[in-house]
């Protein structure tokens, strides 16, 4: 497809089209947004398919479509194992977390955000739980939301070959002004389209490529005349390589933007349906993004590309009608959208909610906290996109960062807190404390032992001190076991 002001006008017309659209169903949604609780949960009425593909899209985020294919682009088929470690994370996730997560936030106290959830679950009367939750929120979404926008600016500089630092404000400019416009059911609604335009694109990408390459028989011929290992999904591997990248599926049990979709749905009763819609959706875009790489590496030969994460791009540039290319390529937006509308977000509720309504304002009306979590989302996105000004930061190493920073400073809490009637405040917050702090420290350290991905130790670790920590000081108090005991009832009478 040759570059030119025609193929350049149907990309941006094509992009332009679906921004509107997706504007229209944020003016849509804020009709049913009367107060904070509206505004950050949904008033808890997601449908099961809302809920399913608005988690499955915020998750994947632009890492689907530019990290993983980058990845496999670059290394073959070994980086499979990312893939194999997230979907068995994700259905265990949504198979012993979802239901009891729901019920247990709606029996402690109707909670609507994660910090809020930890602090009431617990009883914890201090405030610390919710202050350092919410701490970690903030941290860890910065990162991942700079990860978000590196996408968004990838993405326009590599359609229209513009300057990146210019693509990026862009992207960032774009990306703020819809999500300012509102709530949680506008970002689940619109999440529910990018879902759809992320699923039909990775089927026809890669099966359009293949028809170029001579089919799976020619892609496998030709990846493996350049490189035989890139065939190996045991290529320089070995136990502890496997280990590292199937960690990858402990993340999902503490990333707060996947958890909230859990709060949210309507009833414990939509959630086997949605666990089914989830999985489908997630095994179908995940080994499509696989492919895509693969396969990418036949078309492109030996000549490579210099940014392996621009593969999903530049193939839809060159296989696709122009028109037909702006709606594939907006799939990428929809995807980096989808995420990072879903962290600012759960950004604006720690800072609204947790810290400005706890500590400053109890009395402040929902109007005013609204525009404060408006505002948070305009300060944490400035903060991300000056993080962002680096071209050459990979999008997955970002996202990889901020997932262990969640995984291991939630994960472990969150689970205990749904299966462990002796958890305590004590034990969580030592628990996110631990985990938090262990990604921190062993991120930047390099050789043996720490070259395995940092959210397995800072797991592991995490789990461990929350356990011994719930043996110091007070038990849990009768209401704790009394709320436990009724959740756990419900579930076993349904």
């Amino acid at each position: 497809m040759n570059a030119g002001v025609d193929v350049n006008f149907a990309l941006l017309a094509t992009l332009v089209a679906y921004l509107i659209l997706m504007v229209l169903v944020g003016l849509a949604a804020y009709r049913f947004t009367h107060s904070l609780a509206d505004y950050i949960l949904g008033g808890r009425r997601l449908g099961a398919g809302t809920a399913a593909l608005s988690a499955g899209a915020s998750d994947m985020s632009g890492w689907l479509l530019l990290g993983l294919p980058g990845a496999v682009f670059a290394s073959g088929m070994n980086q499979i194992w990312i893939a194999v470690g997230l979907t068995i994370g994700a259905y265990l996730n949504w198979q012993f977390v979802a239901d009891r997560l729901r019920r247990l936030t709606f029996a402690a106290r109707d909670s609507i955000t994660i910090p809020a959830y930890f602090e009431n679950r617990f009883r914890d009367g201090t405030s610390a739980l919710r202050v350092v939750a919410a701490l970690v929120i903030l941290m860890f979404f910065t990162f991942y939301t700079s990860a978000g926008l590196v996408a968004a600016g990838t993405l326009f500089e590599g359609t229209f070959g513009i300057d990146y630092r210019i693509a990026l404000a862009v992207g960032a400019a774009v990306i703020l002004v819809y999500t300012l416009l509102g709530g949680f059911l506008a970002v689940s609604w619109t999440d529910f389209i990018q879902g759809v335009l992320m699923f039909i694109a990775l089927i026809v990408v890669p099966v359009v490529t293949l028809s170029h390459v001579g089919g799976w028989s020619g892609a496998t011929q030709q990846v493996g005349e350049m490189d035989p290992g890139a065939l190996d999904a045991l290529h320089s591997m070995g136990a502890f390589g496997i280990v590292s990248l199937m960690a990858w599926g402990l993340g999902y049990f503490g990333q707060p933007h996947i958890l909230t979709r859990f709060m949210a749905i309507r009833s414990p009763g939509d959630i086997p349906l949605a666990r089914f819609i989830g999985i489908t959706w997630m095994v179908v875009a995940l080994f499509g993004a696989i492919f895509t790489g693969f396969v990418g590496m036949a078309y492109f030969g030996e000549a490579g590309l210099d940014n392996p994460e621009t593969v999903f791009i530049l193939l839809i540039q060159s296989l696709f009608n122009p028109w037909v290319a702006g709606a594939l390529i907006a799939a990428v937006l929809a995807a980096i959208m989808s995420t990072i509308d879903s962290q600012l977000l759960v950004s604006s509720s720690a800072l609204s909610e947790d810290f400005y309504k706890r500590f400053l304002r109890p009395r402040a009306s929902d109007t005013e906290l609204v525009w404060i979590g408006r505002a948070t989302v305009l300060g944490i996105g400035v903060v991300a996109t000056l993080l962002a000004l680096d071209p050459e930061a990979a999008v997955l190493d970002l996202v990889a960062y901020a997932w262990a920073g969640f995984g291991a400073a939630f994960g472990p809490v969150i689970l205990l807190s749904v299966f462990w009637r002796r958890a305590t405040r004590n034990g969580a917050l030592a628990g996110i404390i631990t985990g938090a702090l262990t990604v921190l420290v062993w991120k930047p350290l390099e050789g043996g032992i720490f070259d395995m991905y940092e959210i397995l130790p800072g797991f592991i670790l995490a789990t461990l001190a929350m356990i011994a920590f719930s043996f110091v000081g007070r038990g849990p108090s009768p209401e704790m076991l009394q709320e436990f005991d009724g959740v756990r009832r419900d579930m076993r009478a349904s």
